[in-house]
């Protein structure tokens, strides 16, 4: 038993790492100290605490796509332990890159210097967007490896498409992940209404749009990143395998 907890902590720890759990943790530890200090200087905890709300919600989509992860290595065959992780990271997905909508609460308050604001602004949009970037890249290779590199392509592009457009109703029709549990017909109605009359919401589309080809471009700068970086691993390995 002690090697089969040792064994799987030893799983656990690689998944962390090989998900930039800890640089994403240190990232958000920053983001919140960023907060906490403009607090305490500002004596005005209100002022941006939805971010911190913000970025608790970011880190759910991640959570589950961590919890799929775990399962799909220990065990691979059985898919249908991905079912409800799965599920649970697509609906609250949007919430990793709505962080970027927060800068439109962006705006001089005294005394705090508007630098510090955007500084902290960024701090969390940039810790939401490696959440959604992170958590999709390792949800598309989970799909990719029972359903071919089509599909899985085919995927990644659809939850982006999901995530400009769950960024739309959480920023202007106020919705939450959670309200598709027990309103999902109005959330239904919000979306279907738009495309039944696209020349009355422009800002519907425009917005989707735009965030979405955001998101793209982001999700492909990432996965090169990554390639890269992987690229020069096995450089470095053959190079030591040569001497």
């Amino acid at each position: 038993m002690g090697f089969s907890f040792t064994t799987r902590l030893r799983t656990l720890h690689g998944v962390l790492v090989d998900h930039l759990f800890y640089p994403i943790v240190l990232s958000s530890f920053l983001a919140l100290g960023i907060y906490a200090a403009r607090v305490l200087y500002s004596w005005n905890w209100v002022i941006y605490r939805n971010m911190v709300w913000n970025l608790f919600l970011a880190w759910l989509p991640y959570l589950f796509c961590l919890l799929a992860v775990y399962l799909h290595q220990i065990k691979p065959r059985q898919w249908w332990w991905l079912i409800i992780p799965g599920i649970l990271w697509l609906v609250f997905f949007p919430n990793a890159p709505y962080l970027i909508t927060d800068f439109f609460h962006l705006q001089y308050r005294s005394p705090v210097p508007l630098w510090y604001d955007i500084l902290l602004l960024v701090a969390f949009t940039w810790t939401g967007l490696f959440l959604a970037l992170t958590s999709l890249r390792a949800i598309h290779l989970i799909v990719e490896s029972y359903f071919g590199r089509f599909l899985g392509w085919c995927f990644a592009a659809f939850t982006l498409g999901l995530g400009g457009l769950g960024i739309y109703l959480g920023r202007f029709a106020r919705w939450n992940s959670w309200d598709l549990l027990h309103q999902p017909k109005q959330i239904i109605k919000d979306v279907l209404e738009p495309l039944i009359n696209p020349q009355s919401n422009i800002r519907f589309f425009g917005f989707t749009f735009l965030f979405t080809a955001f998101l793209v471009v982001c999700y492909l700068m990432f996965i090169s990143t990554q390639r890269l970086n992987s690229s020069k691993e096995a450089e470095r390995k053959a190079f030591q395998g040569r001497v």
